[in-house]
């Protein structure tokens, strides 16, 4: 596929994960991908692979980001991290955290990047969500917090960008299979008081039909149509790919 030749992409934690699998859908669709990360030797390794660039960023620190002037066509708001704990043990240092990174981050980005895109008439902003955005889980209160607030934030950027030929929208996979939702199965186990070779049955799993973590090129490749022309009228919208737990 060709349908992105001579555009420019941004992603953020993208070496690794669902965001490397983003990357490389974006550029096997003609983009010039952007790997934005603060593992700067894996992003470098993905670019070289992808013909691509990177950026070494770390986007918790927030202030460097108010000036920022972001020159792309397409946005994809991936980084993110997770913390499992109690709402009366969650350490309030690690819920700010997340806030900061999962949702004052992405409001940067986006605004750093609407003017460019407006002035292009043409932007496409994919704001990786969760089923997270629209469900709700023990344990995850931060996490949970601003998935929610990220659903709102790409609400109102698709209202806005709108006139001007920007899309906003969230995909919303399940648990895919990642080194962040690894690393919760032993996290999880010890929240439940369970072996670690019960938590996908017995807690991820158990509101999803299908029982199977989401592959991250799955997610990889709804965020390229996202991106595409085909997706011109599709904007506010959250696409769920949690093999049905939202269904419930």
């Amino acid at each position: 596929m060709t349908d992105l030749t001579g555009r420019t992409a941004l992603v953020t934690g993208g070496a690794s994960g669902i965001g490397a699998a983003c990357a490389r859908e974006l550029a096997s669709r003609g983009a010039t991908v952007t790997i934005a990360d603060v593992d700067d030797v894996a992003a470098k390794e993905l670019a070289s692979e992808l013909h691509g660039e990177t950026w070494a960023v770390d986007l918790l620190d927030v202030a460097s980001l108010e000036e920022l002037h972001l020159d792309t066509d397409i946005l994809v708001n991936n980084a993110g991290i997770q913390t499992v704990a109690s709402i009366v043990e969650f350490d309030p240092a690690a819920f700010r955290r997340i806030q900061t990174l999962m949702v004052e981050a992405p409001f940067l980005l986006i605004r750093a990047a609407l003017p460019g895109m407006y002035s292009r008439g043409f932007g496409r902003i994919v704001n990786v969500s969760s089923v997270h955005g629209l469900r709700a889980s023990e344990y995850k209160v931060a996490y949970v917090t601003a998935k929610h607030a990220l659903e709102g934030l790409s609400k109102v950027t698709a209202l806005e960008g709108g006139p001007h030929g920007v899309t906003s929208n969230c995909v919303n996979p399940g648990y895919v299979r990642t080194p962040l939702v690894e690393k919760q199965i032993a996290d999880q186990a010890a929240a439940h008081g369970i072996a670690e070779d019960q938590v996908l049955e017995k807690v991820m799993l158990t509101e999803s039909a299908v029982k199977r973590l989401v592959e991250p090129a799955e997610v990889g490749s709804l965020v390229g149509w996202l991106a595409s022309a085909d997706a011109g009228m599709v904007t506010g919208a959250s696409y769920t790919m949690d093999g049905g737990w939202s269904a419930r």
